[in-house]
């Protein structure tokens, strides 16, 4: 896999996801998810000396990848608090908001953070280091009900019973520390045919718990709704089924579930337009580059 010169990989969906802002290049955008700074940089070569770049990140390493520009500032915070780390700069309204959500590469790639199934590591999974909550302590410490909601509800697994019963019984043995323990709890569970995908839902299901990734997601789409000016852009890359669900409803119907609310003449009660339609997936071309693109769905909404 082909990473940029920070040793972050390629950003996914650059050129269509930077397109699908159409820029103006004295607006003001925002990148909420900066990582390798690959998205930003490409917005800046579209904004003019007048246009102002926010971006938002809270990986510390993260933040060894900024760059000099008087137009850009990366902000050390999570993206569900938008609009009132903006408003502290002054920013009311803005005109482009993109969002490259789930785990970057290099935090996959870094065994010693606990995200991936392919390296020995702490069950950390946290993308804030500064955060209390870890992989250890949902997987040690949460009830057996809990743990069986969360495989459930954040990976489908269908036998998610079994596997918080096998997890419960295992640390009360002794504690599961590192990705290698969970994995040689739950490994027997599946097949070996389909053990890398059933490991892999597993780890999801934790790391979704561990930094809330849904309910950051609903408060950052309700923020970027409000924060656009009229004919503003927000665009968001998903990488699973639950988070592409939460963006379509909410751009369709401007909530996360149930059905549009009308008014009395029967028009639709929402304030943005889906410009996509159908979610935008990679090229072949761009998943030979890039095999982290090859689950993307990408969604463009203008507000109204």
């Amino acid at each position: 896999m082909m990473k940029n010169e920070s040793g972050y990989h390629i950003p996914v969906l650059l050129n269509s996801s930077v397109e699908g802002l159409n820029i103006v290049p004295d607006g003001v955008y925002v990148d909420v998810t900066f990582g390798g700074g690959g998205h930003s940089r490409k917005i800046l070569e579209n904004l003019g000396e007048n246009g102002k770049l926010f971006a938002f990140d809270q990986d510390a390493e993260a933040h060894e990848n900024a760059f000099e520009d008087s137009r850009f500032k990366l902000i050390d915070q999570n993206f569900a608090f938008i609009k009132n780390y903006l408003a502290f700069h002054g920013i009311e309204k803005v005109d482009g908001i993109l969002a490259d959500l789930g785990v970057s590469s290099h935090q996959f790639d870094s065994g010693e953070r606990g995200f991936s199934i392919r390296y020995e590591g702490d069950l950390d999974m946290r993308m804030n280091q500064s955060q209390e909550l870890t992989a250890q302590q949902v997987v040690n410490d949460y009830e057996e009900d809990r743990l069986e909601f969360i495989f459930k509800a954040y990976a489908d697994i269908r036998n998610a019973r079994l596997v918080a019963r096998k997890i419960v019984e295992a640390r009360n043995e002794k504690e599961i520390l590192t990705t290698t323990d969970l994995i040689d709890v739950v490994k027997l569970l599946t097949t070996f045919k389909k053990e890398n995908q059933f490991l892999a839902q597993i780890f999801q299901a934790i790391r979704i718990e561990v930094n809330q990734e849904l309910e950051v997601l609903k408060q950052f789409l309700l923020a970027a709704q409000e924060l656009l000016s009229p004919k503003g852009r927000l665009v968001v890359i998903s990488y699973h089924s639950l988070e592409d669900r939460l963006v379509k409803n909410f751009i369709k119907k401007g909530k996360f579930e149930g059905e549009v609310e009308k008014d009395f003449f029967g028009n639709p009660q929402v304030q943005l337009k889906d410009v996509t339609r159908k979610a935008v997936v990679p090229t072949e071309e761009e998943i030979e580059v890039n095999s982290r693109a090859r689950s993307a769905k990408m969604r463009i909404a203008e507000k109204l």
